[in-house]
């Protein structure tokens, strides 16, 4: 089995972490590479080992059975989007704060002899295919682990905005912006703005406004096979951003269409501890 060890240097200082991880796999009889997730401003404060060998990850990835990546909640949304496009399953360390959506602590790693042995089980996890449309093209498109954020600018006043599902009208609201999220983003920035908390297995679209200012604007919860589309009130002035899994914003104007529907495509997770949903969110989020 090889396995891509890919940390975020700036969360896994001195790749301890991924060198750790390492020599427990190597141990164990995997295969495994070290690949940095993204490239490392050179003269930077940020060092990196000497004495650990690098990889490329498009060369590591091309055979690699399974990816482990080492940091918070957004390097493992970084990886997703590499490791989908060659269809390999994706494992979290989790090196950050709350770290949601990782399957392991820093302080498990010695379960990773499991992943060697091939004693694990995947987890699929629905995604949403999101773009624009300005006069019937597309002018972009994304995929979405987690959510599309279309909100108003830093110093910009807050949005009129009309959501839609199969382009019947669920909502119009004043505020300053909307969360359109899959079931594993339920528990990101969804939840921040109110939105309920849902099964991340489950097969759903969840709409949640941000600060609205309307008693009637709520969170929906839509079925998987509806279209959602987001759009600013047509005649105003204002621009809007949109952004995918906390990527860089695109700019979103007066009668673009923002679209949002089920990706045929789906992540796979990694499971190899056992814990349950319910587990997790007592966990991470604290209970009751």
């Amino acid at each position: 089995m090889k396995i891509v060890l890919s940390p975020n240097p700036y969360r896994d200082r001195g790749l301890r972490a991924a060198q750790a991880a390492q020599r427990i796999l190597e141990n164990a009889g995997a295969q495994t590479a070290i690949c940095l997730p993204f490239e490392v401003e050179q003269g930077g404060r940020l060092e990196l080992p000497a004495g650990v060998v690098l990889s490329d990850p498009g060369e590591e990835l091309a055979d690699a059975d399974v990816l482990v990546c080492f940091g918070g909640d957004g390097t493992i949304l970084h990886a997703a989007h590499e490791a989908n496009a060659r269809g390999i399953p994706v494992l979290g360390v989790n090196l950050g704060s709350i770290g949601f959506m990782a399957e392991l602590e820093h302080g498990e790693l010695s379960l990773l002899s499991r992943l060697a042995a091939g004693k694990f089980g995947i987890e699929r996890r629905m995604m949403l295919d999101v773009c624009v449309r300005r006069e019937g093209r597309v002018v972009f498109s994304d995929q979405a682990l987690n959510d599309a954020v279309v909100t108003k600018g830093a110093v910009a006043r807050v949005l009129d905005l009309e959501v839609t599902g199969d382009r019947v009208t669920i909502s119009s609201f004043t505020g300053d912006g909307l969360v359109v999220a899959t079931p594993t983003g339920s528990t990101a920035y969804s939840m921040a703005a109110g939105g309920p908390i849902v099964e991340p297995t489950a097969a759903n679209i969840i709409i949640a406004p941000i600060c609205a200012h309307s008693l009637h604007a709520k969170p929906f919860v839509l079925d998987a096979g509806r279209s959602v589309g987001v759009r600013l009130t047509p005649g105003g002035k204002k621009t809007a951003y949109l952004s995918v899994d906390g990527g860089r914003a695109f700019r979103v104007g007066p009668g673009d269409w923002v679209e949002c529907r089920r990706s045929r495509q789906t992540t796979q997770m990694v499971k190899l501890t056992g814990r349950s949903f319910y587990e997790r969110i007592n966990q991470k989020l604290g209970k009751a």
